[in-house]
């Protein structure tokens, strides 16, 4: 497989104009591979790792990210439950429908979604009329917005931190392949729907079972609470760490550690509201990362208020 390189992209394109062919063949294929590698294993892997750059990944920790830590679908992140499948995985299936095509068998996956993306500007840039150019432009674009932008950014963030380098390098790459997206498309008029309608945040105060689900699911909390962070809150406080799902062993923390257990959550959350911030390239009223950040935050004040009796 030949050696496949980022573009560069400028902002304030627009169909029409060329700019979906300046370099559109090493585009696509760029972000298509990056889904890709979310979700193959062997020499199929190796050879698109290979073909970006990128170290290759031992199978222990292909495992590890995207099975066991950092699942890469989009309904873990957006959907009021943080599991796979339900509305948020059904939005994007209606999205593949409302265009004609057949939805992927997991369409909130994220290497459906990239290969969505990346055939919607293969489609813009060279098939049709150029109306149905412009419709598949914009379509991209909301796309983009609605189901990669919306809970992406985050996860990457998620997954760089578990330290895995080779995986590492591959998240820093697909984030900047993101912005450069993001940079040149139009911004959105509102903010997507599954952050619009997010459910309203969870009152830690009414007790324990509400804390330690809120604090898992990352659309409820603004952060992504991994085993990996969750590891290294026990090591820093000096508790043991429970096997099992990771409400599980955050309670068992608090068991443990009720009151340092409680100020190194308000602490996390209020690092994740710093992070989202830092990331906003859009205007407040539509960018995710300014929702995302008000919701870490909203829950760092919520922890830092809680006292011990409530989280029994």
């Amino acid at each position: 497989m030949s050696r496949i390189t980022a573009p560069g992209a400028s902002p304030g394109d627009s169909p029409g104009s060329g700019e979906e062919d300046v370099f559109s063949a090493s585009r696509w294929e760029l972000l298509r591979a990056l889904g890709a590698i979310s979700a193959f294993g062997g020499q199929h892997r190796h050879a698109l790792e290979d073909a970006l750059g990128l170290p290759a990944v031992a199978a222990e920790d292909h495992t590890e990210v995207f099975v066991l830590e950092c699942p890469p679908y989009a309904s873990v992140h957006l959907g009021p439950e943080g599991k796979l499948g339900g509305e948020a995985a059904d939005r994007v299936a209606g999205f593949s429908r409302a265009l004609g095509l057949v939805p992927a068998r997991e369409p909130d996956h994220l290497a459906s979604l990239l290969d969505l993306y990346a055939s919607l500007g293969e489609r813009a840039g060279a098939w049709g009329s150029p109306e149905e150019r412009a419709a598949f432009h914009r379509a991209r674009e909301a796309l983009l917005f609605e189901h990669l932008w919306s809970w992406l950014p985050g996860y990457l963030q998620a997954v760089g931190e578990l330290g895995i380098a080779p995986l590492g390098q591959w998240a820093e790459l697909l984030s900047i392949c993101l912005e450069e997206e993001v940079a040149r498309s139009a911004p959105p008029e509102r903010l997507g729907l599954a952050l619009r309608g997010a459910p309203g945040r969870s009152d830690l105060s009414s007790g324990r079972g509400a804390m330690l689900a809120s604090m898992t699911i990352p659309i409820l909390s603004g952060i992504v609470l991994t085993r990996s962070r969750l590891r290294h809150a026990a090591a820093a406080l000096g508790a043991g760490m429970r096997i099992g799902e990771r409400r599980f062993a955050l309670g068992a923390l608090i068991d443990q550690e009720p009151e340092a257990t409680l100020t190194w959550l308000a602490n996390e959350a209020g690092r994740w509201a710093d992070a989202h911030a830092l990331r906003a390239l859009l205007p407040p009223a539509v960018d995710p990362a300014h929702w995302w950040s008000r919701r870490a935050a909203a829950s760092a004040a919520d922890l830092g208020s809680l006292s011990r009796p409530e989280l029994r």
